[in-house]
């Protein structure tokens, strides 16, 4: 190698890997004197680019990238000739480059074919480079777009379940969604904030509170209730119950499971007690009025009682009055009346009525209370009543059998004469001994011989006539020693 070829090397002016390529292949179709003049002309790397023969396929393309060339101006080099391109050689209908003819500058005794080899080359090894690094560039915008978007769904929330807090990262969209990729299962009763379907932002705050259910009796009224609260005083503030003063059953402090508690809260409250003829008004959370009167020291003795049920639960601003009783028991003794018992009988005339069996009123024995209250005696009052005989019914035959119209041979008397004179003509005459009775008076024996039941005087008029009429057949006048006379008359 020459002396000038070393100082070639040294001159570090700018590369131009094209001409270098041409020179040798000038070498090869023009033969030594244009391959001297390639090789003589063309730029020298920098002294440093030589060593690095390890770079990476994809970085030294990427370093040896170059601006597309540009057509040298005429007369840059001596001894070049200026070859004009392909659109030049079209002929005068083709359209001039900017200096009028466009070309490249090429060493004299270069032929145009080789120019136009050269020219085409520059042209298109710009564009292969872009294209070969254009699928790089976009899996580096990919990746780099890919991640932005990754750094962006990311979020740093704060959630706390039932007390229990942490920090998490998570890609979902809303409270449902993170709830649901952190296993936490929510119900009813159960409160989040914020809601299900809030979205999610960094830094957000969520928190889930369970529900725990409360069977709460406040002031004797039973009730299910829910409450996120976790201990009972906090239960007591959700639910607005005012624990001033009241009952509790258990402490203030205890702690609500998942499982719930029962909770007795009886409230504070005003009661008046009016006794003896005083009024006081005390604050209790008494369960019962007898629990109220014991803490206002009022007792009760003997009969005494309360205007309300002393198990009953005292309610705020009610009054209650303590009755002070005295008194004694009656027992009376009063009648059951019978009942009658009336059936046909059809051996009896119509209208005639026999008392078969007499009734008998019963008798029950009653026990009254009189009680005198506040120094007012009130009107007795039946404690207790007892029967100590049943009453007997009365059965009573009623006669169905028609009467006869008459009886020969005695049809034609004087039988209303004869019942004026023996008993004014009252059926139901007796005389002041009790033996005789009715319109003709009939003693009992001569009656049933005649047929007719019962008592005389209890029997129809007409039935009393008949029975007159036959006992004149068989005896005449005899049995009316008196007014038998009138039978004629």
């Amino acid at each position: 190698m020459s002396k000038s070829q070393y100082e070639t090397f040294e001159a570090y002016e700018p590369y131009d890997q094209y001409e270098a390529y041409e020179a040798y292949e000038s070498y090869e179709q023009y033969g030594p004197e244009a391959s001297a003049h390639f090789a003589h002309s063309a730029a020298t790397l920098p002294y440093g680019l030589r060593e690095d023969t390890y770079r990476p396929a994809y970085e030294a393309q990427a370093y040896f990238v170059t601006e597309p060339l540009l057509p040298r101006q005429a007369g840059s080099a001596p001894g070049v000739r200026r070859v004009p391109d392909a659109e030049s050689t079209l002929g005068a209908g083709s359209a001039p480059d900017g200096d009028g003819a466009r070309g490249v500058e090429m060493p004299a005794g270069v032929s145009g074919r080789a120019a136009r080899r050269r020219r085409a080359r520059c042209a298109e090894r710009p564009e292969s480079t872009v294209r070969r690094l254009l699928p790089q560039a976009l899996v580096v915008a990919f990746l780099a777009g890919g991640t932005t978007a990754f750094v962006a769904k990311d979020k740093a929330v704060e959630l706390t379940v039932d007390g229990k807090q942490r920090t998490l990262h998570t890609f979902a969209d809303d409270v449902h969604e993170l709830l649901a990729d952190e296993g936490v299962r929510t119900g009813t009763h159960d409160m989040i904030a914020p809601a299900p379907g809030a979205a999610l932002t960094s830094g957000d705050a969520i928190a889930v509170r369970y529900g725990r259910p409360v069977r709460l009796t406040l002031d004797g009224q039973q009730r299910e209730v829910w409450t996120t609260a976790h201990t009972v005083a906090g239960a007591l503030d959700e639910l607005g119950v005012r624990a001033e003063g009241a009952y509790l059953s258990v402490s203030r402090s205890q702690r609500i499971g998942r499982a719930g508690l029962a909770l007795d809260v009886r409230t504070e409250r005003a009661v008046t007690i009016m006794a003896d003829g005083r009024t006081r008004t005390i604050r209790t959370n008494a369960a019962t009025v007898r629990e109220a009167l014991e803490e206002a020291g009022i007792g009760l003795h003997g009969e005494d009682t309360t205007s309300v049920p002393q198990d009953s639960f005292p309610r705020d601003g009610q009054t209650v009055t303590v009755l002070r009783v005295s008194g004694s028991q009656e027992v009376r003794e009063e009648q059951i009346p019978f009942e009658v018992e009336r059936t046909e009988d059809p051996t009896l005339f119509k209208g005639n009525e026999v008392v078969a069996q007499a009734g008998q009123p019963g008798l029950r024995r009653d026990t009254y209370l009189l009680r005198i209250v506040n120094g007012v005696r009130e009107k007795p009052r039946r404690e207790t009543s007892e029967v100590v005989r049943k009453p007997r019914k009365q059965i009573v035959k009623v006669g169905t059998k028609p009467l006869p119209h008459s009886v020969s041979g005695a049809d034609h008397l004087n039988w209303r004469g004869l019942a004026t004179c023996e008993s004014g003509g009252r059926p139901d005459a007796v005389d002041p001994s009790g033996t005789f009775g009715g319109l003709y008076q009939f003693d009992t024996r001569t009656w049933h011989s005649l047929g007719g039941n019962g008592r005389p005087q209890d029997a129809p008029a007409d039935e009393q006539t008949l029975r007159a009429k036959k006992l004149y057949t068989r005896r005449g006048a005899t049995p009316w020693p008196s007014c038998g006379a009138r039978l004629h008359g």
